[in-house]
């Protein structure tokens, strides 16, 4: 099996160990359960918060564990290695794309009022961008937030939303301007705010245990304060969010790669067909041998991206490419993974089926591998 990592010091060692004895012990007995449920519960997140997990990359003074985007990374990875499921990942770590917007934009008050709630895991917060008719195309948002004295009125859909069925607060892009990106804001929405409401719970092919929702805002009263950042400037932020959100999305694709390669290797190596296992057979090794390779390519890449953005390098480009190429990867992965557990792998207890389920996601979630290409031939400069 592949024992190469990103950013090996003792220090990362020594968060991969905790984050591992957390995913073991919390997450992975349950993995199918939650997955079948379609759900985990509240608890974990404070569960989470005290082992130290959810604050992981955040600054202490804000109530986080410190480190930096490697040491999220690896604390990611070993989630999913670790616990086998990435709706549980995907639900625990919605704060990641929606607080750094508050911590990029907001101001000294809105991050001691928001930031360090979510991190001791008493309240979930999550990122609201995309609608029934804008996804991808984050510039043609139309929810409208109107000004009336000192609050602004808030109407219109979110779709898709991570941890949108429990968040206590939303960070949500709206339109206070003009038509385009010139046009968007970002308000801190809580779910207390009247005209607030979850349309439904939305049921998926993978991420299952995340819950995932339609919000509706009729007429929904959020104070001027709760804006992040100047008014009409809040596309800037999360064109900002969407460069991390993208790196998180690949080394996920490395991470749920690596577990299906782990799972076929222990299956092909107990398993016997005419009277030998599986990895006697050449055409086995050849299968298994190419999944190493693609992910060792894919966590290479994944390695640079963080490294460049660490250095505060324009990775937009790049960070299209990692999508791109960290999700085909995946995708042919698990595949694989499950071609080689054979009848066993379609079934829905076995953990590669699971991992196939959740593999389709990332060709779509953070902008869609075709969007990923036009900002790719924008940055190439075609």
């Amino acid at each position: 099996m592949a024992e190469t990592y990103w950013f090996e010091t003792d220090e990362h060692r020594t968060l991969r160990a905790q984050v591992r004895r957390f995913a073991s012990e919390h997450v992975a007995p349950h993995a199918h359960t939650w997955d079948e449920a379609e759900e985990f519960p509240r608890a974990l997140y404070q569960t989470a918060a005290r082992a130290g997990v959810l604050g992981i990359g955040y600054a202490e003074v804000m109530g986080g564990a410190g480190g930096d985007i490697t040491h999220v990374l690896v604390a990611s990875e070993e989630m999913i290695l670790a616990g086998k499921n990435v709706g549980v990942v995907a639900g625990l770590g919605s704060h990641a794309i929606a607080l750094p917007p508050i911590l990029i934009a907001g101001s000294d008050e809105q991050r001691t009022k928001f930031v360090p709630p979510v991190l001791c895991g008493e309240k979930i917060a999550a990122l609201a961008v995309t609608e029934p008719g804008a996804g991808s195309d984050v510039a043609s948002i139309t929810t409208r937030a109107i000004r009336d004295g000192d609050h602004y009125v808030v109407s219109g859909e979110k779709m898709f939303i991570t941890s949108g069925v429990r968040a206590d607060f939303v960070v949500a892009a709206v339109r206070t301007g003009d038509a385009g990106h010139g046009g968007i804001s970002l308000l801190v929405i809580p779910r207390d705010a009247p005209g607030y409401s979850i349309s439904k719970a939305i049921k998926k092919t993978g991420w299952r245990s995340s819950d995932t929702a339609a919000i509706s805002f009729d007429g929904c009263r959020v104070p001027i304060v709760n804006r992040i950042g100047q008014e009409n400037q809040g596309f800037y932020a999360i064109m900002t969010n969407f460069v991390s959100e993208r790196l998180h999305l690949g080394a996920q694709c490395v991470a749920i790669a690596e577990l299906a390669y782990r799972e076929s290797i222990d299956y092909a190596r107990m398993r016997e067909a005419f009277g030998k296992t599986l990895t006697a057979f050449q055409v086995t090794r050849h299968k298994l041998a190419d999944m190493a390779t693609q992910i060792a390519a894919a966590r290479a890449l994944v390695g640079e991206l963080a490294m460049r953005h660490l250095r505060g390098d324009d990775v937009a480009g790049l960070a299209a490419k990692t999508k791109n190429a960290c999700s085909d990867m995946c995708s042919a992965v698990v595949d694989h993974a499950v071609q080689i557990h054979g009848g066993a792998g379609y079934m829905r207890e076995t953990v590669v089926e699971r991992l196939y389920r959740d593999a389709r996601l990332y060709p779509i979630g953070g902008g869609t591998r075709e969007i990923m290409n036009e900002v790719i031939a924008k940055t190439e400069r075609y």
